[in-house]
Order: structure tokens, then C-alpha cells, then sequence
């Protein structure tokens, strides 16, 4: 099981998100390559404080706007409100503290942050009107979701809602308490120490008895491998800020005595940031997924008309071309960086028809096509396999690309066992180079000798074949023709 996305229902997809899901995606189809069965799951964080504040400002605010009456996708208008209810706290405080209050007791007393506060315990009182706005808003946003979704080429097979799952886990916390596994603070909340283990003291439970992330965790964990029974590995794609949480959740499902908990992994991945900084989403200042995919289809699009490389393509053609090299450039720039690393995006830089990029791999793919449809694709060539006979003699680049051919199924379990992707996108790359190189320096269609001929179109084949395949499992579409 591969778990990816996991957004919150207050605010569009972004950046990071990006990173994340294709990460994600792209994990779950190289495992396939080896014979895993995959299940690709999503969990959706629907329910807390930051939904509600979404809720509050759109009653107080929107007048009631909804995605149809304002022509916007419905996880942008709730993310609008969720910037619309910081900017009104902001203002709260400012007051609050100008009457003598200080930083801290302002943002507690806030009147804005009280009614959320309430409004959440509504929620969890099952509050007829709070839960039908709940409900409304975020079908807005799932609806938005699965736009984004599509443009982006993935799909789950199943997702899990925060709101059905953050009650997993306090039954398994008593049963804990029993086994002397967990221990009672004397303020009355939950914890389980393990300094032993080189780690800290965890609460489970607050002294009000609710639960925090992990404890859910720890339940979805569970539940997950009793409705899976034959589930052999949990993975969570999720940003290196939660490498701690991670440790302690696993650490403690091994305490409870879990055996496959040795066998959940956490594919942790470094921040994305643009070159002017960093992202924060209460200020508005987030970089929204779908307009970076809008900005990467139009520079596509910018590119490919300054390259000159439209001739004989019709207006819907040229539509889909451009959104096949925008989306390609955005997933293999990101895929080509170890996921251990942050990162740092620039979408001009990702575009370039040269170098390590995803247009100049797509590029290369439609040039051997085109070598294979000018050749009439021999019949002889069948799969791309030729037997060579002894009186050819092999030039360098060759037998470098036959030597990278033979490579791919390496790759392939060499990505598959380290959960790094990074390994297909750069072989890919080595791949189109050399064949780049290749094609410059030695002719295919001119060659006089037939069986030279045969052996160098058998060759465009192979790696036209890799080069799809190995895009396919980075989640890029190669077009046949640029």
C-alpha cells in the first residue's frame, strides 16, 4: 500500500503536493515492475480547526458564494476564505494587544478563534447545521481535488477520511494503558516514554481524553492491515519535517506488538521551493498547483512556437503537445532529484528542450519515431530483437546503447528496493543522450549496408520502447510526434 496526496480540506493543492503525489505515483508503478501488488491510497485530513475557520469566514464573508455562482474551482473558493478568516484574526490581535493584552493572551482571546473553537466542538457534537456546512464545503473541494487530480495523470484506489478515522486508536491506547505499554500522567493525559529508544516521552492522549495525530495514526495503521490481510508493506509519502513522527508511530506499533510494523516505511522527501522562497498558506502566499500547471502549459507552449516546432499540427493537436511537455518537464524535473533532497523548482529551467530535462527525453522519443515511420518499420524488426552476425563489427556508441539496454531491468529493482525514482528518470536521460549522440554520428536510414541498416532501426526500436515504458512509470506521456 502506497499512500500519497493527503491533503487538507481548507486550501487548493500546491507545490509541495506536487512533489508528493508524483513521488508517490510514480513509487507505486515501479514497484508493479517487480511484481508487487499495489494498493495506492490517499488519506483526506477533512476535519479539525483549520476546516472550521474555512467554514466561519464563508459564513461571515461569502454572502453565499459557491463554486458556480463565482466560476472558481471549489477547493480555491474554501481556500479564499481560509486566507479571508487569517486576515481577520491578524486584525483581532492587533486590536487586542493595542488595548494593553499581550501577543499571547490576544491570540486566545481573539473573537475569531473562540467561534472556531466552538464551532469544532459542534462538529464533534454531530451539530445538524455545522455538519451540513461541513459536508457542502468540502464536496466543493473534493470536486476541485479531482480536476487537479486528472490534469495530473493520477488516481487512487482507495481514500481514507480523517473524520471517519480519528477515533481509530483510543481503544488500542487503553489496551496499551492495560499492558503497561502506555502510562497515566498526573495531569491525566496519555504517554509512552521512550528515551530508551533514543527518542522522547510521546502523549497519545490529551488529559481530556481526545486524541492527537498519532494516536489515529496508530489505528488507520492497524485497521489498514486487518481489512488488508494479505498486505505486506505500508508506505507513507510524506515530507521529511514528520521524519520524527514517524519513528515514534512505528516505534510504538512494534511496543504493541505488531510485527509487520517493521515493515512500514516512510519515503520521506525534502521541501520544493521556487526561487523566490518559501510557501506559506495562510497568507495566501502559496504556490497553487493548478496555476503552476496552467504557467507550465503556456511556457510549453511559449518554447515549442519560439522553437518553430508546430508545423502540421492541428489547433486540438497542439493543445494536448503543449500540456504533454508542460506536465512532462514539471514531473521529471521533480523526479530526477534524489527525494531525500530539497529541491528547488524553476519551471523555465525545466522546459528547455536541452539537457537533463523531460522535453528534451520527449523530444528524443518522437525523433525515433520518426526514424521508424520513414523506415516503413521493417517487418524484420519485429520486437526490436537482432541477431547480429559475427562479420559486424560494433562501433563505441553501439555498444554503449546496447550495454544500456541490457541495463533497464537493474534500474528498475535498483529504484524498487531504495523507493527512489531519482534512478529511472536520471537512466532515462543517459539513455536519450547517448542515443542522441548516436543519431548524430552515425547514419540509420542512409546506411548502405542492409544489415548494419537493421541492426541500428533494431536499436531506435529498444530504446524508443525503454524510453515510453520508463516515462510511463514516472507518469509522463511521450508524444509521437514534436
Amino acid at each position: 500500500m502506497v499512500e500519497y496526496a493527503s491533503p487538507n480540506t481548507n486550501k487548493p493543492l500546491h507545490l509541495g503536493h506536487i512533489r508528493n503525489i508524483i513521488l508517490g505515483h510514480s513509487l507505486a508503478e515501479i514497484l508493479k515492475t517487480q511484481g508487487h501488488k499495489i494498493l495506492k491510497v490517499s488519506i483526506v485530513n477533512d476535519r479539525g480547526i483549520h476546516i472550521c475557520k474555512s467554514m466561519l469566514a464563508w459564513q461571515k464573508f461569502g454572502n453565499g458564494e459557491t463554486p458556480q455562482s463565482s466560476g472558481m474551482k471549489g477547493d480555491h473558493l474554501v481556500g479564499k476564505y481560509y486566507v479571508e478568516f487569517d486576515k481577520l484574526y491578524k486584525k483581532e490581535i492587533a486590536e487586542l494587544i493595542s488595548q494593553g493584552k499581550t501577543k499571547e493572551e490576544a491570540e486566545k482571546q481573539a473573537p475569531s478563534i473562540i467561534a472556531a473553537q466552538e464551532m469544532l466542538q459542534k462538529w464533534e457534537l454531530g451539530d445538524k447545521e455545522v455538519k451540513e456546512l461541513w459536508k457542502t464545503m468540502n464536496q466543493w473541494v473534493y470536486d476541485g481535488f479531482d480536476v487537479t487530480y486528472s490534469t495530473l495523470g493520477v488516481g487512487f484506489d482507495k481514500i481514507y477520511y480523517e473524520s471517519n478515522t480519528y477515533i481509530l486508536g483510543k481503544e488500542i491506547i487503553q489496551e496499551g494503558l492495560a499492558k503497561n505499554i502506555f502510562y497515566k500522567k498526573e495531569n491525566g493525559s496519555v504517554a509512552i516514554d521512550l528515551s530508551a529508544d533514543g527518542l522522547d516521552e510521546k502523549v497519545v492522549l490529551r488529559s481530556d481524553g481526545t486524541s492527537v495525530y498519532i494516536t489515529q495514526d496508530i489505528g488507520t495503521a492497524i485497521e489498514r492491515f486487518k481489512e488488508y490481510p494479505d498486505l505486506k508493506q505500508l508506505i507513507y509519502t510524506v515530507g521529511n519535517e514528520q521524519d520524527y513522527h514517524f519513528k515514534v508511530l512505528f516505534l510504538i506499533l512494534q511496543k504493541l506488538g505488531y510485527a509487520w510494523a517493521k515493515e512500514c516505511y516512510h519515503l520521506s522527501y525534502g521541501m520544493v521551493e521556487l526561487p523566490e522562497g518559501k510557501m506559506k498558506s495562510r497568507e495566501g502566499t502559496v504556490v497553487d498547483a493548478d496555476d503552476l500547471l496552467d504557467e507550465m502549459f503556456s511556457t510549453a507552449k511559449q518554447t515549442t512556437q519560439e522553437l518553430g516546432k508546430v508545423e502540421g499540427f492541428n489547433e486540438t493537436e497542439l493543445d494536448h503537445l503543449y500540456k504533454t511537455l508542460g506536465s512532462g518537464a514539471l514531473k521529471y524535473f521533480m523526479l530526477k532529484v534524489d527525494a531525500k533532497k530539497k529541491m528547488l523548482f524553476d519551471p523555465k529551467e525545466s522546459i528547455d528542450f536541452n539537457g537533463n530535462t523531460g522535453p528534451f527525453i520527449q523530444y528524443t522519443y518522437a525523433r525515433i519515431q520518426s526514424v521508424l515511420q520513414k523506415s516503413g518499420r521493417h517487418p524484420e524488426l519485429g520486437s526490436g530483437s537482432f541477431e547480429l552476425p559475427n562479420s559486424i563489427e560494433l562501433n563505441e556508441l553501439e555498444r554503449e546503447l546496447i550495454k544500456l539496454i541490457y541495463e533497464f531491468p537493474a534500474v528498475l529493482e535498483e529504484s524498487s528496493k531504495s523507493y527512489n525514482p531519482s534512478h529511472v528518470a536520471n537512466y532515462i536521460y543517459e539513455l536519450a543522450k547517448v542515443f542522441s549522440r548516436f543519431y548524430h554520428d552515425c547514419s540509420i536510414l542512409k546506411e548502405e549496408n542492409e544489415t548494419i541498416k537493421q541492426l541500428r532501426l533494431a536499436l531506435a526500436k529498444q530504446c524508443g520502447s525503454i524510453i515510453k515504458n520508463g516515462m510511463n512509470l514516472l507518469g509522463i506521456e511521450v508524444p509521437n510526434r514534436m
